[in-house]
């Protein structure tokens, strides 16, 4: 085995205790303090008092679940592994299209080369449209509770998992999606005792409930009684976040939308000016494919300029920036993001025309998430850390945490 592997520029050492990596789909830090100030998360109440190590990071931006997990696993930001959204205009196709496809990732992971270097390793995610681009090159057990009834050894280096869990396959709009990941990895823990395993989980009930509800509470006890089982079993954990989850409606439980391409078309009459929802992905029945981010493309006549200025007047509106500064500033890949990028407030999200968004399956006031107020998320080790001080954290610094800091 190598003493070190080197990935994306990133020197990682090799593990000495089974490593778990795990991002909490939409767990913004409160989510944690509120479980564990209602006694329903000891184990987590004691990492937070003292015994683990925690510190707030920065997610990258758009707070969305692909670009965020792939930069957990790359250890580098979007601009380098090229995943910049769910969802996005390929300019080469000139069509929209998920951004699920391996063929968009341009760097490999840190599954993928500690696999190559001996790891065992093992991805497990919630909904399946993850689960290819967090296998990329993988050599290892990769699959997902939504289709954990297909899973076979060709295709995910495993099969029979319904059998291992003891769980039928849990509803896609279900608390039970990501429970299902956690019996699994402490099992495959027990049975297989992999080296890596990363558990990416789904942010159902973040959408629906606030941190201290009993809902959430709910959700947070499950977690916390399979987190203290993977450390009784000798894991380095590792928990972190792709994004935060904030209230997008009013006082009366409406949605606060800002609906850009309803806007654009009155004011531009272009049918060349695209808005597009990188938050867009198949299971649209909890956000309506309503985030806090999106980009707008313009043809080469209009006056990107003037029209930033326009936009960012709009109420609900926080930041319009060009192409170049957003794509600095954030960290993106120039050559997949549009022309404009736009980010509404806390309380807003930004939706494309009116009718293109079906709300019906909304049965509680909207979450979401997608912004800079969605940025912060919690970095928790079940070890003692000696941090440098002053230093900003990233979520995608889970794995030099777990792999080169933790004692």
């Amino acid at each position: 085995m190598a003493e070190r592997i080197t990935v994306n520029g990133r020197s990682y050492g090799w593990m000495d205790h089974p490593l778990v990596v795990i991002c909490v789909d939409g767990c913004q830090h409160e989510y944690l303090t509120a479980a564990s100030e209602a006694g329903v998360a000891p184990f987590l109440q004691r990492l937070l008092a003292g015994a683990g190590t925690c510190v707030l990071a920065d997610c990258v931006i758009p707070s969305f679940t692909n670009p965020n997990n792939l930069s957990i696993v790359t250890g580098v930001p979007p601009a380098v592994h090229g995943i910049c959204g769910n969802y996005f205009f390929d300019a080469e196709r000139g069509e929209e299209v998920m951004m699920n496809d391996p063929r968009y990732m341009r760097t490999g992971t840190i599954l993928a080369a500690f696999a190559d270097a001996g790891a065992r390793v093992t991805v497990i995610t919630a909904k399946d449209k993850l689960r290819k681009l967090l296998g990329y090159q993988l050599r290892g057990v990769c699959f997902s509770s939504e289709k954990a009834d297909c899973a076979t050894l060709s295709e995910n280096g495993i099969d029979r998992v319904l059998e291992l869990v003891g769980m039928p396959v849990p509803s896609v709009y279900s608390a039970q999606l990501s429970e299902f990941i956690f019996v699994a990895g402490c099992r495959l823990l027990e049975r297989d005792r992999p080296d890596i395993m990363y558990l990416s989980t789904t942010d159902y009930v973040q959408h629906k409930a606030a941190p201290g509800t009993a809902l959430a509470n709910d959700f947070y006890r499950m977690l916390d009684r399979h987190v203290a089982r993977l450390d009784e079993l000798g894991a380095t954990v590792v928990l972190t976040a792709d994004h935060g989850m904030h209230a997008k409606h009013d006082a009366q439980g409406n949605p606060n939308v800002v609906y850009l391409q309803d806007t654009l078309d009155g004011w531009l009459r272009n049918p060349r000016v695209r808005v597009i929802l990188p938050i867009t992905d198949p299971y649209v029945v909890h956000h309506g494919a309503l985030g806090s981010f999106a980009l707008v493309y313009l043809p080469a006549e209009l006056d990107a300029q003037e029209l930033r200025a326009r936009i960012a007047e709009l109420p609900g509106i926080e930041l319009v920036l060009p192409r170049a500064a957003a794509a600095e500033r954030f960290e993106l890949p120039a050559d997949r993001i549009g022309d404009l990028v736009v980010i509404s407030q806390r309380d807003t999200v930004i939706g494309k025309r009116r009718g293109e968004h079906d709300l019906s399956g909304l049965d509680v006031p909207l979450r979401s998430h997608g912004g800079l107020s969605e940025q912060q998320v919690p970095l928790l080790v079940n070890r003692g850390v000696t941090l440098t001080p002053g230093r900003r954290w990233r979520n995608f610094d889970a794995f030099e945490l777990g792999l080169n800091l933790a004692s």
